[in-house]
């Protein structure tokens, strides 16, 4: 499954392009953004590590992998990123291994937040994927991260409570299906 770019009444979910790199520059080196994203979650310090994380995204894209700017549709501002892609299982070995699950997510820049748009864009990007054919979408959250505890309610997912097999950390675990 492809999922192709996303229109909805606000918002355009596209490709990353190497011109976006000060956009993830400027998104990554917010410590509200940051603060819930790994283990060690450490703000970017140096541009350079924006467009190497771009170049990545953009390698990443597959059938099974979708990384996506949202956009303004009415100016083209970038406000967040979502995100789909394999889930990595709990395990004794780095980097984790595939756990056979397919996780939704976003980033929102701060400046951003409150006005919706995380839930229409990751909304969106779960029902293109269940359209396009995968049954069972999951999200992962840290718990005291109840602002995307909101929008995986909001966009129709069902909590499955708390949960240890992925990321080898304890998350809120939220699942849709088909």
């Amino acid at each position: 499954m492809r999922i192709p770019d996303l229109h909805t009444e606000r918002l355009l979910l596209r490709r990353w392009r190497p011109d976006d790199a000060p956009f993830a520059f400027d998104l990554y080196s917010q410590w509200e953004v940051q603060r819930f994203l790994g283990r060690a979650p450490r703000v970017m310090s140096d541009p350079a590590e924006a467009e190497t994380l771009v170049r990545r995204l953009r390698r990443r894209e597959d059938a099974h992998r979708a990384y996506r700017v949202v956009v303004l549709a009415d100016g083209g501002e970038a406000v967040g990123t979502v995100m789909l892609q394999p889930l990595p299982a709990s395990g004794p070995a780095e980097p984790l291994r595939p756990s056979g699950d397919t996780e939704i997510g976003w980033h929102f820049h701060p400046a951003r937040w409150g006005r919706g748009y995380a839930t229409e864009a990751a909304g969106a990007l779960l029902r293109a994927a269940l359209d396009g054919g995968l049954a069972r979408v999951l999200a992962v959250t840290y718990p005291e991260n109840v602002a995307s505890q909101r929008v995986c309610e909001r966009i129709g997912m069902r909590s499955l409570g708390l949960s240890d097999a992925y990321y080898n950390s304890t998350m809120e675990l939220f699942e849709r299906t088909a």
